[in-house]
């Protein structure tokens, strides 16, 4: 099977569980772990660095959510131990704050804040957000020239972030399609560049 029909399948896996559900109680969760497991094969972070990003990210929630700066609109979301800070704030002492928060939990290697000072996004911002990101990963999928698990996309108010392991090659072409997706209005690129020859070699904690 190629990457790109592990994919597909793993992709079909997980949408055909609620289908399933009715028809015996025991398949979906076969079917679900054999999606989770192809998943993360197909991942380019070790195992280590999947569950440290799982981690970071609930820690900075729950840190940010015990202070002054709970009821503001902050999302972190970390890839390879990078965490990105996406929202908004009131003010520029707010985005310092929640900076040093979350560059002082345990294994994150850096912090790129892009907190927004201002209101925060309305409900109806956010649902479009979902919408682009959505659109930009079933986009991936599609690309046949793309390992669609090898990306992290995140959406706020137009403004598309992409993380990842990926080559040149693959960063321009996510970029390509993120531009071309309706309701884009910029696309920051936060990759670690690797080569031809990195990709294909399994991942390491030493990377």
């Amino acid at each position: 099977m190629t990457g790109f029909d592990t994919k597909r399948a793993a992709l079909a896996a997980v949408l055909g569980v609620s289908a399933l559900t009715g028809l015996t109680g025991c398949f979906p969760i076969v079917a679900t772990t054999a999606a989770t497991t192809a998943l993360v094969a197909t991942d380019r972070r070790t195992a280590g660095a999947q569950l440290d990003d799982q981690r970071i990210e609930m820690r900075a929630n729950k840190l940010i959510g015990d202070t002054s700066l709970e009821p503001w609109h902050i999302d972190t979301t970390s890839y390879d131990r990078r965490a990105l800070l996406t929202g908004e704030v009131p003010n520029e002492q707010a985005k310092e704050q929640a900076g040093k928060i979350v560059s002082g939990i345990e294994s994150v290697r850096g912090v790129t804040n892009e907190l927004q000072i201002g209101p925060n996004a309305s409900f109806q911002e956010r649902s479009q957000d979902t919408v682009i990101t959505g659109r930009i990963k079933a986009s991936f999928v599609d690309a046949k020239d793309l390992n669609a698990n090898a990306f992290k996309v995140v959406t706020e108010l137009g403004v598309v972030y992409m993380m990842g392991r990926v080559t040149q090659r693959e960063a321009d072409r996510a970029s390509d399609i993120a531009r071309s997706i309706s309701g884009v209005k910029r696309v920051v690129t936060l990759f670690e560049l690797v080569s031809d020859a990195d990709v294909s070699k399994p991942p390491s904690d030493s990377q």
